[in-house]
């Protein structure tokens, strides 16, 4: 990934991306901002006990720093699921279009924005149909396939071909610090018909969860061949990110925000 330190906020860029005449896009980190501790300082998150006027700010200058229009975007009610939504424009009088994990627009200039604090963010472009999908992915939207959700719906509302789709899997919790009981063990052999690969045994016996990894998987078997993963583990880099697992749940949330250029 490029990082992009400029004036405002600090934020970063899929290298496939970077620079794209097509495609405005910012993974936002947690500088930058005016929030105080425990959410210093970019915090997006407007649920998590911040002070909303500060987040207010803050949503103008990660919107600034990307040039995009605050008023011309949508987000969901995330909810560690796998539904996905058509975005087609902001609801009057509502910052969310539904309760979901997905979000899929073919509407230049309409941005796409989500909050992250451990969970995957999940791009997805098409450049054939110019048609762009985020989703949000725990282990929880892991197993249910937030991410190839996004694409399904892609694909049966705009056309897509998943062999035409590029994506990207940006920071996240890593494999080397999500540690994970054994009933998510359990959800992923159930989902993905094995574990290797994606579950990694400490000496103890622990088990740990490779988010990258799984969801990299998932979108291969759905088809997709091109997968870009930032390789940014939020837990152990929470100088430039949220991590709830890392701040013990005292923490903000950082976002990503993606629009398609005219066509």
């Amino acid at each position: 990934m490029q990082r992009i330190n400029g004036q405002g906020p600090v934020f970063y860029q899929f290298e496939q991306w970077a620079g794209s005449d097509r495609l405005v896009h910012g993974v936002f980190t947690r500088l930058g901002g005016v929030s105080r501790t425990p959410w210093d300082s970019l915090n997006l998150g407007g649920t998590v006990g911040d002070d909303q006027a500060a987040v207010r700010e803050n949503h103008r200058r990660a919107y600034a720093a990307v040039g995009l229009d605050e008023a011309y975007a949508c987000t969901v009610w995330q909810v560690h699921g796998a539904d996905t939504v058509l975005a087609r424009g902001p609801v009057p009088h509502r910052r969310w279009l539904a309760r979901a994990d997905g979000l899929v627009t073919d509407r230049p200039g309409l941005a796409l924005a989500m909050r992250f604090a451990d969970c995957a963010p999940i791009l997805l472009y098409d450049p054939a149909q110019h048609v762009l999908g985020l989703a949000h992915a725990g282990w929880r939207g892991t197993v249910l396939g937030a991410g190839v959700s996004t694409l399904r719906t892609m694909t049966d509302a705009f056309g897509t071909r998943p062999q035409d789709v590029q994506a990207a899997i940006g920071p996240s919790i890593g494999p080397q610090r999500y540690q994970v009981g054994e009933e998510v063990v359990a959800a992923i052999a159930e989902a993905f018909g094995r574990t290797d690969g994606l579950i990694r045994r400490a000496d103890d016996g622990s088990a740990y969860l490779d988010l990258w990894a799984a969801n990299r998987l998932a979108l291969q078997r759905a088809g997709v061949t091109q997968v870009e993963i930032a390789g940014l583990c939020t837990a152990t880099h929470t100088d430039e990110f949220y991590s709830h697992r890392a701040e013990r749940g005292r923490t903000g949330r950082f976002g990503v925000i993606a629009a398609l250029n005219g066509s």
